[in-house]
């Protein structure tokens, strides 16, 4: 119908978009295995941020050009900086750096611009989960055996006592979804596995039923550039798990996927 094609027109892009997937560095709560809340970075945490800042300032605001000539030529570009509300994501934000821009436009316009100016965005929060929000997975099973095997059976449409499940994230996710396909300018997003696992899915062209299961590993920053007839996607490991005592993200067995089918699941 009508709105479907000014929908489609309003997303045609000529010029390639790129968008950086983070998760928080590692938590407080990672640390102790436990889900939710709202606590700050570990050690590991604050060294991942760190280096986020610099391959942030290095690789995703350098850009590099080839002129007329077939010569390379770097140059800094606008970039945006997406973070949720919660506090791991903005302390891992932390070291990315805001320096001022003259920019000029296409249509010849110079303005300024604040580089990386930080944007919480509520509907980047993690799947909030009620009732068992600050509980480890061993506690749950513990304490809400009921709950853990139906999350076990169906962890897309599973919503926590209380709280939020994948399918309510996919709705809240669907603007934010719809303003990236606006977005010229890079995206760095600093949110959380649950959040990114709806967003990779999605440029990735994946059944949803998936979703819940794809690997977003800690200290990992995931590239995407969608294109006319996909996405093209580059995973660069800032701080590998070597260097880590215990990433805190071993997930029960029985909630990844059974069958080979699927993809590999996660390691976390």
């Amino acid at each position: 119908n009508f709105l479907q094609v000014v929908h489609f027109c309003m997303n045609l892009h000529t010029l390639p978009r790129t968008f950086y997937l983070s998760r928080h560095g590692q938590s407080e709560y990672n640390v102790l295995g436990k889900i939710g809340g709202d606590s700050g970075l570990s050690l590991n945490g604050i060294e991942y941020a760190r280096r986020l800042g610099a391959y942030a300032k290095e690789h995703i605001a350098i850009q590099t050009e080839i002129d007329d000539d077939g010569n390379e030529k770097k140059g800094e570009v606008p970039c945006r900086l997406w973070t949720s509300t919660l506090k791991r994501t903005k302390e891992t934000a932390q070291f990315i750096e805001h320096p001022r821009l003259q920019w000029e436009w296409d249509n010849g316009e110079v303005a300024d611009w604040l580089q990386f100016r930080p944007m919480p965005r509520r509907n980047l929060d993690e799947i909030f989960a009620g009732t068992c929000d600050g509980m480890t997975y061993k506690e749950i099973e513990t304490y809400f055996p009921a709950e853990f095997k139906r999350r076990q059976e169906d962890k897309l449409a599973y919503r926590y006592p209380r709280g939020e499940s994948y399918m309510d994230v996919i709705l809240r996710l669907e603007p934010l979804a719809h303003e990236m396909e606006r977005t010229r300018e890079p995206v760095v997003m600093i949110a959380h596995q649950g959040i990114h696992r709806i967003i990779y899915a999605y440029f990735m062209g994946m059944n949803r039923k998936d979703a819940p299961y794809v690997s977003i590993p800690l200290n990992t920053v995931i590239k995407l550039t969608p294109h006319a007839y996909g996405c093209h996607e580059e995973r660069i490991c800032l701080l590998d798990k070597k260097e880590m005592l215990s990433d805190g993200q071993d997930e029960p067995v029985t909630s990844m996927p059974r069958s080979d089918d699927v993809m590999e699941p996660p390691s976390h």
